[in-house]
């Protein structure tokens, strides 16, 4: 099973310095790019391969950069920018591969910038991620030194400056307007669109924002074809993706695996299945912001469209595992804690909205929930949902919530019932 992206990521050393990349083929796809490639051609063939984006949206990458304008009458400077906050709740393979094989996202920044004709780059890193921090500088430090980064790039004429910007830490910077806001220096609160950053991003030029997994997919997309990167797959999203797995089993941890296995493999098999004494109840299958699917769902594939139609959503593809002896109660409480701590209170329903929720939440757990309250929080879950916000940050918040209440309701009525949580907490 072929795994380019983590092949070369070793735990237990330090990543690979510029000299031992380049032994393994490192920067051998941006040497061809600049010498037989129009920023077109490299478009085209990352929209073949079916790349698709792995910050959660899940939109087709090549077709992204395709809205860039382009041309001698386009406006410059144009921006690429990655998406390093990984902010997300139980989400973390953007940090393996930060710190596991940071020449491999660099050469990925380039050939991206490079398709779009950009001129500057930014990496926008979670302020936690120290590590991930000194091996960025240290490695886009060596890619200048070697002429990877700068002006003429290996006698191209093409130039591109690349810098590390370290976030303050608020879950917002992850919606990608409220990361240029606060990349101007501003208040990290969403934009309207349209205009699209790809039209008016960063100082009003156009910017594509893409995740750390989907550019450190490019370079090898572009040393091993469109369809190499198809058939890494089991289903039509191209390649393999990194998952995760916490919670209670018995070997939480990140894997790279083609994109579409199942859940129960990566469960049961990967994650070594629930620990002595514990069932599972429950999954989060991409992060705090996405809807719980059950036991019944164990065999779907995680890829976009299957978990879409499990009512969920892949978003990062990193599960939380709730098991049989956690509340759910408590569990979805402690979510909307951390969601109402992060609104940006740009809009009403999510800034009032979300502490609501977390009240009537918080009530329930400590035995003074009443019949309403169910009724209030299904109420939330329609007006906080899709459309009634300004951005996606209190509809992704109502997810785990609305699928709670959906599959899990006895244990809310419990609580009302009993007036305390029947899980002894």
């Amino acid at each position: 099973m072929e795994r380019p992206l983590t092949s070369n990521i070793h735990p237990d050393r330090p990543p690979l310095n510029l000299k031992e990349y380049e032994m393994t083929g490192g920067y051998g796809a941006l040497r061809k790019v600049l010498k037989d490639m129009l920023p077109a051609d490299l478009q085209k063939l990352v929209q073949n391969s079916n790349l698709k984006g792995r910050g959660g949206a899940g939109f087709s990458t090549g077709m992204k950069w395709s809205l860039v304008p382009m041309g001698e009458n386009a406006p410059h400077p144009k921006y690429l920018i990655t998406n390093a906050d990984e902010m997300e709740p139980g989400t973390f393979k953007d940090r393996l591969l930060l710190e596991g094989n940071p020449h491999q996202l660099i050469e990925g920044m380039i050939l991206a910038a490079y398709a779009i004709q950009a001129d500057i780059s930014y990496v926008f890193l979670r302020w936690a991620y120290h590590k991930a921090a000194t091996f960025l500088r240290k490695s886009i430090q060596e890619a200048y030194d070697a002429g990877y980064l700068g002006k003429n790039i290996l006698g191209s004429g093409f130039h591109l400056e690349m810098y590390l910007h370290t976030g303050v830490g608020r879950y917002m910077c992850g919606e990608e307007t409220a990361l240029l806001n606060a990349l101007e220096g501003k208040r990290a609160t969403p934009r309207a669109k349209p205009p699209f950053p790809q039209i008016s991003g960063l100082f009003g030029k156009p910017t594509i924002v893409n995740n750390v997994e989907t550019l450190c997919c490019v370079p090898h997309i572009v040393n091993n074809g469109a369809d190499w990167f198809k058939s890494l797959s089991y289903s039509e999203d191209g390649g393999t993706k990194v998952y995760g797995v916490s919670g209670k089993v018995k070997k939480p941890g990140a894997w790279e695996l083609p994109m579409g296995v199942t859940m129960r493999e990566l469960i049961e098999e990967h994650a070594g299945g629930m620990k002595p004494g514990l069932k599972l109840k429950g999954v989060l299958p991409g992060g705090a912001s996405t809807d719980f699917l059950t036991t019944q769902h164990l065999d779907i594939k995680m890829d976009f469209k299957s978990v879409a139609a499990a009512g969920s959503r892949l978003g990062t593809g990193t599960m939380i595992v709730m098991d049989d002896a956690t509340c759910p109660v408590g569990f979805v409480h402690n979510l909307q804690h951390f969601f109402a701590q992060e609104s940006c209170g740009w809009c009403t329903p999510c800034r009032e909205g979300l502490p609501w929720v977390e009240k009537i939440l918080l009530s329930l757990e400590k035995g003074e929930g009443r019949k309403e309250d169910i009724e209030l929080l299904e109420m939330h879950t329609q007006y906080l949902g899709p459309g009634n916000t300004f951005c996606a940050l209190a509809p992704g918040a109502m997810e785990p919530l609305q699928s709670a209440l959906k599959y899990f309701r006895d244990d809310f009525d419990k609580h009302i019932d009993h007036k305390k949580c029947p899980y002894g907490k």
